[in-house]
């Protein structure tokens, strides 16, 4: 089943960042070829410049996914089969101080993204990568199902639910299922939860406070610590988007809708909690402390509904937010060691395909 992978071309936008490294590193041990295009490392370090992904790709482009041109020109010299945007302002955080650039960004980003598709004829499959967070969140106890109302109380969240409307206006405009006998290219959406993984660096987000603490000897500050969300280890939705692209490539338009990938009920969990057990979970004395009040507006809960991606694309999360946890030790012990950071990412990833190699 893995065959499927060797050779095809991806064009990955985003390839730099935690989970665009992470993409590329997985494609590479399937086999395919793959053509990155984003801005530098946004993070300093990186586990894009750690594990020297670059040398695994066929091109690295260094650029901004607002040149329209630049884009066009990149993916119509690559012609690839499948083109996986993840190419974004990510931080909810962030977003607050910079909110015309996370528009700038996360929807013109999109229409130029679709631009560039609709001037390459090789393209097959489409998959847009947005969040959970594009869910007009009630904060009610259920999971959003990919029919829910979309919204956003902040910038970040707002203007992912802006893509997913970008997505779905330009499939009816040009990619219509309709007309798939003439254009051939089926589109997808993918909306997943809190990613969690070795080698993410991003400001304000759990993770990362919560290892940089550890690798320093200090507590922990954590903001809100009774914040519940669906935390998943980032090669659950990988294997997801890797999932519905092949389905997209081999089935068009059947599958060209939006796609939930979360982990079990079970793995929602609050913040304090996963604090907790990232500070048992390492080697030597480690603690936290909860901040003052002041904070941004961050949602206390949100889960998503799975159900549609286990029962269509017969996809199910494998590893449980312990393994996950488990995981993030075991790398960022590596970092603090000195080891062979690719090595250790390659490793991992094999121990979970040996459980999920029949999806993809």
């Amino acid at each position: 089943m893995i065959g499927f992978w060797q050779n095809k071309k991806v064009f990955v936008t985003g390839h730099t960042g935690f989970k665009g490294s992470w993409l590329c590193m997985l494609l590479h041990q399937l086999g395919a070829k793959v053509v990155g295009y984003a801005l530098n490392p946004p993070t300093t370090p990186s586990l894009f410049e750690l594990c020297q992904v670059e040398q695994l790709l066929v091109k690295s482009v260094i650029a901004d996914i607002r040149d329209l041109e630049l884009l066009k020109k990149e993916m119509t010299a690559f012609q690839p089969d499948i083109v996986i945007h993840m190419a974004a302002q990510p931080l909810v955080r962030e977003s607050y101080q910079i909110p015309v650039d996370t528009y700038a960004i996360n929807v013109m980003g999109t229409v130029h993204l679709f631009e560039a598709v609709r001037h390459t004829e090789s393209v097959r499959a489409v998959v847009n990568v947005t969040t959970d967070k594009c869910y007009d969140n009630k904060e009610w106890a259920w999971g959003y199902r990919e029919n829910e109302p979309l919204g956003g109380h902040d910038p970040y969240s707002s203007s992912k639910a802006c893509s997913e409307l970008v997505t779905s206006a330009y499939r009816n405009s040009y990619f219509h299922s309709d007309d798939y006998d003439r254009h051939g290219v089926a589109i997808a959406t993918a909306r997943a939860g809190n990613v969690i993984g070795g080698g993410d660096w991003a400001r304000d987000r759990l993770i990362p406070d919560c290892t940089q603490s550890l690798l320093a000897g200090e507590p922990i500050t954590i903001r809100n610590p009774h914040s519940i969300r669906p935390w998943q280890h980032v090669l659950e939705p990988l294997s997801g988007y890797l999932c519905i692209a092949r389905k997209l490539y081999e089935s068009g338009v059947t599958y060209a809708e939006a796609w939930n990938f979360g982990p079990e009920d079970s793995d929602a969990k609050p913040v304090e909690w996963i604090v907790r057990k990232m500070c048992e979970k390492w080697q030597g004395s480690a603690g936290y402390l909860i901040a003052d009040g002041g904070h941004l507006h961050e949602a206390t809960y949100l889960k998503l509904d799975c159900s549609k991606a286990m029962q269509q694309l017969n996809w199910t999360p494998r590893w449980d937010l312990n393994q996950a946890l488990d995981s993030i030790i075991e790398w960022t012990q590596a970092y603090k060691n000195g080891s062979d950071l690719r090595s250790v990412c390659f490793n991992q990833i094999n121990h979970y395909f040996q459980q999920t190699a029949e999806r993809l």
